[in-house]
């Protein structure tokens, strides 16, 4: 394995610093530089929340005037555009560096290529493309709605090893053990939103909340303290107004179909819900284009969790919008009679089969966790 060049080194050093505000973020992208001169680091810095400095700014307030002919390494393209905080460009020229190492440009239409050109304008040398990859793994939903107009979906499933994930009646806690279901809340911890539907809810009365004491991390009370939106598809509002996800923390949008029974929309209204309607797709559902759409724009959703049944976890595999699945094993047998995983139309033969593309398999406590990718389903009339 060849080793890492020294702008490497350093843009690895500038993704860990990114990582750090891989759960608190939102519906920022997850960024971080570092300042080095005469081959020392002089100044480092990561974006922590939405409405506080970027990490070029934390990184050239630690490093001073020691910035003056530095170089500055950074996981995404300085912004040029004036948000809830300054140009980012801006702040580089000012202080003197002299050039800067790029990941990746940024996606936004309000930067794309205009924070490079500035720099380029005041005489910097900009290299753009250093550990490209790496950057883009660490901000799929960010890149996905700049580029798409819609979330990175991540599906999350709990499984028996026969494929089950809960009893006939719907019993379904717990499959797994607790060093899944701590992954699973970190999971929650990093997405915008939740998604799932209402049987799910309905038979587990779950909460989709993040809680802290099954984080297992330092920060856990301040990542939990940014509850993710909750959101139930419930085409035709069955959702309890004594849901327990109604009177936790943070916002519960229920998504209905247009036409819903005005009475139903304000008793839940009235118990702390907040309710969407939208057209109707197939079979007189709620459009699931038009719902990721919806929480792209409106909500600004970078990273969705799905968390759901096998209903609408079918529903999303087979319309294309699930981009990536966790999928926990437990070393347990459910039985014929258990619910399946998913619930697939057109299914019949062997040439039907769904692919899967599995880019990680490894042990969590007495589990399995699978990452897969669904692959991509060639339409009819494509080659």
């Amino acid at each position: 394995m060849a080793h890492p060049t020294p702008a490497e080194a350093w843009m690895a050093r500038a993704l860990e610093l990114a990582q750090r505000g891989l759960y608190t973020t939102h519906p920022n992208p997850r960024v971080g530089c570092v300042l080095v001169k005469h081959g020392r680091l002089v100044g480092q810095g990561y974006h922590a929340r939405a409405g506080e400095p970027h990490a070029e700014v934390n990184a050239l307030h630690e490093a001073g005037e020691e910035a003056r002919g530095a170089t500055a390494y950074v996981t995404l393209e300085p912004c040029s555009h004036q948000g809830r905080t300054g140009p980012c460009a801006v702040a580089l020229i000012e202080a003197g560096v002299a050039r800067v190492v790029v990941a990746m440009e940024d996606p936004n239409p309000e930067v794309a290529g205009r924070g490079v050109a500035l720099l380029r304008d005041a005489g910097i040398e900009v290299r753009v493309g250093v550990m490209a990859a790496q950057a883009r793994a660490l901000n799929p939903g960010f890149i996905l709605r700049m580029d798409h107009g819609r979330p990175f979906v991540r599906l999350k499933m709990a499984m028996s090893l026969d494929g089950r994930t809960a009893m006939s009646s719907g019993e379904s806690q717990w499959i797994t053990g607790p060093e899944a279901r701590r992954q699973v809340q970190r999971l929650r911890a990093r997405s915008s939103a939740v998604l799932t539907g209402v049987e799910s809810v309905i038979f587990d009365n779950s909460r989709l909340t993040v809680r802290a004491d099954q984080l297992g991390l330092d920060d856990a009370a301040t990542i939990a303290a940014r509850q993710p939106l909750r959101v139930i598809v419930d085409s035709h509002l069955r959702l309890p107004e004594a849901a327990a996800c109604l009177t936790e923390p943070g916002r519960t949008l229920v998504v209905a179909v247009e036409g819903a029974e005005e009475e139903r929309v304000e008793r839940l209204t009235r118990a702390g819900a907040e309710v969407l309607t939208l057209p109707a797709g197939s079979e007189g559902r709620v459009d699931l284009e038009a719902l990721l759409r919806h929480l792209a724009e409106v909500e600004q959703a970078n990273e969705v969790l799905l968390e759901t049944g096998a209903t609408l976890a079918g529903a999303m595999l087979d319309a294309g919008l699930v981009d990536e699945m966790q999928l926990f094993v437990a070393p347990t047998l459910l039985g014929g009679d258990a619910r399946p995983l998913f619930q697939l139309a057109g299914i019949e033969t062997m040439a039907h089969q769904r692919g899967l593309d599995i880019l990680d398999i490894r042990a969590v406590g007495q589990d399995w966790r699978i990452t897969a990718r669904p692959k991509r389903r060639i339409k009819e009339g494509e080659e």
